[in-house]
């Protein structure tokens, strides 16, 4: 008899409703108090680890949930929030959303006149979730500071659940911080690991059956001092006897995997998905007194699972262990939506080949019967096996006239029609900037009546007139908004646009949407990635039309704002039955066209957003240049429409790009606006280390927080950008779009960061410039 246990390594936390995004809104307005807040959570937490025990897993995973985020959990929990907030007293819930979220000179929180920026943002990994930073410094100490932690596990216990408790790792949780002052963060290890032996000590005494610590930097290409550190680490770890499940996903261990496999714990969870091919390896070098777990449902993607191929996958996994097994899903879920069941206006065929949240409980479910009771699994099996043939086979995700056009493609598509020095020439003749020219990203606030409206359009409730007729207003205010501020170049506001590739998605053949497949990408912001089900191409012009009305009412430059196409491509969910390059590239023609079409309309500076053009580079850097390759060239595809005086744009946000700078020269776009407040422009100084040749904007301050900085502040932020990079490539420019912002808030930083540039101007003594 087959031994199999299921698990999972987390679970979706923002509500089958999005629940804790509603409660975390309102108690960021001040109308739900702190309990009610807490109570959302356990109410939360509860109906999650149900879910998990009725599709029958063998443990519920406690400390997955997060208020804000999971890394910034571990910050309180040890202690270790910056020196630069001079908390004193506060209630830890209240810390924690300071860190998240800054604080402004004189806000009641009980420390008055104690400014401070929140904790820098980037991506985990190469998902689109966003965790806040940790800040270390040499004097940085740790200590056992939070019980949330053993709250939540006596929460489920209390519930009659057998727990799981989970911990990101020692070494992931320094690697993903910096120091401020140069210090080696492996140095603090030694300080670290006490607390995490308290930790665990706390979590054997009551009762877990498993701590899940995860360690995902082992799918990296390690430097030696970090490697070498793992075995001291886990053999300090070890001795607070908690039974530890060592948890990798989102890449293969390679040269780390008989590593991983010898290191002191009870169990090693790995990516049976993106490292399929090691899982025969890892069962060869894992003792057979160790637990292996293998993640071989996709945690990241939301097709159904190709059932046979898992298990012919693990049939050599479960000869080699005896038939003792745990399966779960590849990570967490927290990268996928709730559940189907409210998708009840999907394509029945599309939402057939489908699986969320819940349905990957059931895939697991069924790939325990599949192994343990075979005869019993034979029914369920051969109904996933029709849904995954009839996707293979369907006529509908092949568009012939695609695949000629990508096939017919030559490299004169990439090219731009003259070199960006005379480029420059003609686009300043055209446009008349001045120097350290001011604009704004794209999105203005998306306020309730704006909200109301195209929910009652999407209804049927507003007819296409008087839709057309409120945005036009919003667009007329956003103008006219700019135009007081003394802006420089414009935008339209994307008072139409629900999501920056939601919007797109819905106007191109390929794509498929949902009701409230809703993921998150940070704190309460939400997301619901689109589904790219079949060949891409756009049956007509999607955002020309709003473009020329905004260009009508002003004298200044308004930007067209399109999404690039490895962006669109990076947050939805891609097609797996073919190379993403293709997919990529299927976009990339799709936006094109809309270039084209907003240059003929009269649209002189267009902007194609790719915030996510550092988030899908491969983890591992042999498999780097291949994707940069064909990302640079779906976007040089896109803007090769561009005439010479048509100015390219492109925005990216929340990511190190220093080690992939030549690849952003060689998009080529006119001017780069990127994220930088947070950072206090480090992320800069590779620009100007690397010469970066074409203009470029650093954000000057954070817009996803509610914190209005002064104008000395970012003029302090423009000055040492000034030190960086040569006063005529500089743009001046929020971090992101304003479209989570409110329009008071708005107007105030938007006033400081232009004061801020003419102040800039008169000190280079380019005021009548």
């Amino acid at each position: 008899m087959k031994n199999i246990e299921l698990h999972v390594p987390g679970f979706p936390r923002i509500g089958a409703r999005r629940e804790l995004k509603t409660a975390l809104e309102r108690h960021w307005r001040g109308e739900l108090p702190a309990t009610e807040l807490e109570a959302t959570g356990r109410a939360l937490r509860a109906r999650h680890w149900a879910a998990q025990r009725a599709a029958g897993l063998s443990f519920v995973t406690a400390g997955d949930f997060a208020y804000y985020d999971h890394v910034a959990n571990h910050v309180l929990m040890f202690g270790c929030e910056p020196a630069r907030f001079h908390f004193d007293g506060e209630p830890e819930l209240a810390r924690y959303f300071t860190l998240a979220r800054g604080r402004s000179e004189g806000e009641r929180c009980g420390c008055a006149g104690h400014d401070a920026a929140a904790l820098e943002m980037t991506k985990w990994f190469d998902t689109n979730y966003h965790y806040l930073v940790p800040e270390f410094t040499a004097d940085t100490a740790f200590t056992l500071a939070s019980e949330r932690l053993f709250d939540e596990v006596a929460e489920a216990k209390a519930l009659g659940h057998a727990v799981k408790a989970t911990l990101i790792g020692p070494l992931t949780f320094l690697w993903l911080g910096k120091c401020t002052d140069g210090t080696d963060r492996l140095a603090l290890l030694d300080r670290l690991l006490p607390v995490y032996g308290q930790v665990l000590a706390r979590l054997k005494a009551q009762g877990v059956a498993w701590v899940q610590i995860d360690e995902p930097i082992l799918g990296l290409d390690l430097p030696q001092a970090w490697r070498s550190a793992f075995e001291n680490a886990y053999w300090q770890l070890n001795q607070a006897g908690a039974p530890l499940l060592l948890a990798t996903y989102f890449s293969p261990l390679e040269e780390n995997l008989s590593l991983a496999c010898r290191l002191p714990v009870a169990g090693l969870h790995v990516d049976g998905v993106r490292a399929a091919h090691e899982l025969v390896n890892v069962a060869d070098w894992l003792p057979v007194h160790k637990v292996l777990s293998v993640g071989i449902v996709d945690g990241r993607n939301i097709w159904r699972t190709d059932l046979d191929a898992a298990l012919a996958r693990l049939a050599p996994v479960v000869d080699k262990r005896g038939g003792n097994l745990w399966l779960a899903t590849s990570c967490s879920l927290l990268h996928v939506p709730y559940s189907l069941a409210p998708e009840t206006a999907l394509d029945a065929e599309l939402k057939s080949w489908l699986a969320f949240a819940h349905e990957k409980l059931d895939e697991l479910a069924l790939l325990r019967t599949a192994l343990t009771a075979p005869d019993d699994a034979q029914q369920a099996l051969a109904q996933a096996r029709a849904a995954v043939a009839a996707r293979r086979t369907s006529p509908r995700v092949r568009d012939a006239a695609v695949r000629t056009r990508l096939a017919g493609l030559t490299a004169e598509a990439e090219r731009r029609e003259a070199p960006f020095a005379e480029r420059r020439t003609l686009q300043q003749a055209r446009l008349r900037l001045p120097p350290f020219p001011t604009t704004t990203i794209g999105s203005f606030p998306q306020t309730p009546a704006i909200r109301t409206a195209r929910a009652a359009f999407k209804r049927g409730e507003l007819a296409a007139a008087a839709y057309e007729a409120a945005m036009h207003a919003e667009i007329e205010h956003a103008i006219r908004q700019q135009e007081a501020l003394g802006l420089d170049v414009l935008v339209h506001g994307e008072a139409e646009r629900n999501d920056m590739v939601e919007y797109f998605g819905e106007q191109l053949a390929g794509f498929a949407f949902t009701v409230n497949g809703w993921v998150q990408s940070y704190g309460s912001r939400c997301v619901k990635p689109p589904i790219i089900w079949g060949d891409v191409a756009r049956p007509a012009p999607m955002t020309v039309a709003w473009a020329r009305h905004a260009q009508s009412l002003t004298e200044l430059p308004v930007k067209g704002m399109l999404t690039g196409p490895v962006t669109i491509l990076q947050w939805s969910f891609v097609r797996d039955d073919q190379p993403r390059a293709d997919t990529a590239t299927q976009i990339a023609l799709a936006i094109r066209d809309e270039v084209a079409d907003l240059q003929e309309a009269g649209i002189a500076i267009v902007q194609i957003d790719e915030p996510a053009l550092r988030e899908g580079l491969p983890l591992r850097q042999g498999q780097r240049a291949a994707y940069l390759d064909w990302a640079v060239r779906a976007f040089r595809i896109t803007a090769g429409a561009a005439r010479a005086d048509t100015q390219i744009h492109t925005h990216m946000c929340y990511a190190e790009f220093n080690d992939i700078l030549p690849q952003i020269a060689a998009l080529d776009a006119d001017v780069i606006t990127i994220e930088t407040s947070r950072s206090a422009m480090a992320l800069l100084d590779g620009f100007g280390n690397y010469r970066y040749p074409n203009d470029i904007g650093p954000g000057v301050y954070d817009i996803h927080a509610p914190r209005v900085p002064g104008r000395d502040e970012m003029l302090a932020l423009l000055r040492r950008a000034r030190a960086v990079i040569p006063a005529r490539q500089l743009w001046v420019n929020p971090d992101c779009g304003l479209k989570t912002r409110g329009w008071e808030e708005t107007r105030q930083a938007l006033k400081n960061m232009v004061d801020a540039a003419r102040t800039l101007r008169v000190e280079h003594g380019l005021e009548g410039a």
